[in-house]
Parts: structure tokens; sequence; C-alpha cells
């Protein structure tokens, strides 16, 4: 319990289900060699689009990871959902009975999510009627039916919530998580998001001219937009005094996260309002910029925001910036579920100590200013001490969290 009476608050847990690996280790491993998960798409029909290139997960089978769900009953976002929760628990070797009722729950993130199953009741409903609908698809679609998922696989009894912000939802995920955990209102919590490949994302993100064609280069002078891209990623949180009692191993620990909107522009991102998100999160965390050693960034890469994150970043840490890099050029931009991907990487880099990479740079925009390491090519030995992952999504909702290493 820390001075203010609040409890302390650890990552215990960590779940991935992505396009470079399934369980935390093989995602790790991936994503420190900087491997390109990005693959012709295969979950639906490309005849019409002009590119056709996505971050699918592969030979993904729910059934071979989950326990308790029955895979047909959900959708694909549930079901990477309640996989990556189930390797959570899995991972963080805790007795799943201490979640069984209402001390434990979960936050999930999304996007779009379940959009497969709403573009078919759609193209149903157009084809041939409403009346031809299939329910089995209506009661998949809901957004909700994300955390409720996990809430089934596990048996969570607590608070159980689908945020959907968009891309930074994850993080706003995170951030609640923690809020719950160290005040009380819950001793466990599952943390993170889901989000499939489907027509809809892929088709408007073209549309916008944000996609590119084949290779996310965020910051390279060449980048051309975002790959779409899928996969769930969940973490597990509790308390620093339970997690010692049982002996668990911690990954990292919440610090503190700062959350905004810009309130400006649908799909424009603001720097000014980026920057004083970052300043709220360090705030919170009690930290100061010059604590920070790594930035897990949005870095969709795309020249809006690019630019416009190194630039808010430049305005809080002036001519110290650190080491920033993105792991969407690895497996490309997982909409609800990327920035606690972005959390699982940040774990892992304070645990193994490294530094995570920029895949697919050739040149650095010398537009993002001069002294801009993007951690190139693959993982760099370090010892990040501090870190902060950041999450930026359409509509100016930002959220940034600070995770530290456990002495």
């Amino acid at each position: 319990m820390s001075e203010t009476g609040l409890r302390r608050v650890v990552i215990t847990g960590l779940g991935a289900v992505s396009c470079v690996g399934i369980g935390v280790d093989a995602f790790t491993e991936a994503i420190k060699q900087g491997r390109n998960g990005a693959s012709p798409i295969r979950s639906f029909d490309t005849t019409e689009y002009p590119y056709v290139t996505a971050a699918e997960v592969h030979d993904f089978d729910p059934a071979a990871l989950t326990e308790v769900v029955n895979p047909t009953h959900w959708g694909r976002s549930a079901q990477f959902a309640a996989s990556a929760a189930r390797l959570a628990v899995r991972d963080a070797g805790i007795d799943p009975a201490l979640l069984a009722g209402p001390q434990a729950g979960t936050i999930m993130g999304t996007t779009a999510s379940e959009s497969q199953a709403l573009q078919s009741l759609v193209e149903t409903w157009v084809n041939d009627g409403l009346a031809a609908a299939d329910p089995h698809l209506i009661r998949q679609a809901p957004a909700g039916q994300i955390a409720n998922a996990v809430a089934v696989e596990l048996g969570l009894g607590g608070d159980v919530q689908t945020i959907p912000t968009a891309c930074s939802a994850s993080n706003f995920a995170l951030g609640y998580a923690y809020d719950l955990v160290r005040t009380g209102q819950a001793d466990y919590m599952i943390a993170g998001g889901a989000d499939a490949v489907n027509k809809s994302c892929h088709g408007g993100f073209y549309q916008l001219g944000a996609l590119a064609e084949q290779v996310c280069r965020p910051f390279d002078v060449d980048r051309a937009g975002i790959i779409t891209g899928e996969g769930g990623a969940a973490l597990l949180l509790e308390p620093l005094e339970a997690a010692l009692a049982r002996g668990a191993t911690i990954y990292a620990e919440v610090l503190g996260y700062g959350v905004n909107c810009d309130a400006k522009h649908m799909v424009n991102p603001d720097a000014a309002s980026i920057a004083e998100c970052i300043r709220q999160a360090h705030q919170a965390a009690g930290v100061k910029p010059e604590e920070i050693d790594y930035i897990c960034a949005h870095g969709t890469g795309t020249r809006t925001n690019d630019v416009t994150e190194i630039g808010a970043v430049r305005e809080v840490f002036g001519e110290r910036v650190p080491p920033v890099s993105s792991i969407k050029s690895m497996i490309g931009h997982t909409m609800g579920a990327a920035s606690a991907f972005g959390a699982i990487i940040c774990c892992q880099a304070l645990r193994q100590g490294f530094l995570p990479p920029t895949a697919n740079v050739e040149t650095v925009d010398p537009d993002l200013g001069p002294g801009i390491d993007v951690v190139p090519g693959v993982a760099r030995p370090a010892t990040p001490r501090i870190v902060q992952n950041q999450g930026l999504a359409f509509g100016g909702n930002n959220v940034v969290t600070v995770l530290g290493r456990m002495a």
C-alpha cells in the first residue's frame, strides 16, 4: 500500500495472439527480430480491392487455446480476446479460483467489434431481406461480446466492459483496470483488446489514402500508410502485495496514465493535445521526461501521424528525445488491440532488457528532425527502467500509459 492509501499495481501475465506469433514468447521473439507479419489477405475476397495485403493471424485455432468458451458461438474478435486472456492467465501461473467471483473482471478495447459478422448480416439483408439474417451472427455482433467472451472463459464476476475508442482503446482499458485495482474495487483485472481484419476497415483506410500497398514503414521517408492487422492482446493486473505473496513473475509496475481528447478533427491528430496527454501521464506516474527511457509510439506509418506524434514528443522532451519505435511495422495496425500489444512488448523490454525495433526502415524522414532514434531493424540490448506507451485514435482520443521495471 502506498502512502496515499492506494495499492501499487503490477502486471503478472501476458497473452498475445498475433500475426507473428501466438503466445508471449513467440510474439516477443518475432518483434525482437523485426519479423514482418503481413501477407496476402485470406479472410475475404479481395477481387475488387486495389490493395490486398494485411497482417492476418493464420493457423489460429481458438479451440486449442481456450478451455471454456465454445468458439463457434463467438465472432473472431471475441475468439481472439478469450484466447489472449486465457494465455495471460496461464502465463501468470495464477490459481483460476482467484478469478472466479466479483473481485475479478475485464476491460477490453476494440475498434470494429465483430465487423465480419456485421458485414455478413448487412450483405444478407441487402441481397435477401432482413428475414434471412442469421440469428447466430446477430448474437455475435454486439461490441460487448469482446469482454463477455473473456468473462465467460475465465469465470469473471466483476466489472466487465468493452471500450470502443478505436486505436487507443486498449490503453484506455489498461488505465481503467489499473484504477480499479489500485483503489481496491477489484483484486484482479484482465486488460487488453481485440479486433479482426475486415472489409469495411480495410476499404475505409484505402479510401482515406492511409493504407500502404504492401509494407508499413513508420518514420521512413518513403512510408505510405498503415497495414491493417488483427489479433488479441491481454494483460493480467493485480496488487503488488498479492503478486509478491504468491511468488508471481512481475513484468512491470503500472505507474500511471494520461487521457484526453483533441476535440478538433475526426482523423487528423493534434500535436499540442498529444503533448498535454503525455504530460498528464508523467504527472500521474510521478516521473519527469528525462526519466523516460523508451517510447512505444502509436507509429502508424502515415505521414500525418508520424510527423505530428514526433512533434508532440519533442514538445515535451525538448532536445533529449528517448528512443522511439513502432511495432506496427511488424504486426500491422491491430486497431483496438494496438496499445495492448504495445504494453506487452514494453513489459518484455523492461524485464528482458531491450529496445523494441521499428522494422522496414531504410531512411528516417528528415522532416522528423535531428536526433531521432527509431531503433531500426532489430531489437537493441538496453536496460530501460521507465517506458511510455502511446495510443492515439480517430476522434482525437489519446491515452498514454507509463510502466516501470521492478527492482
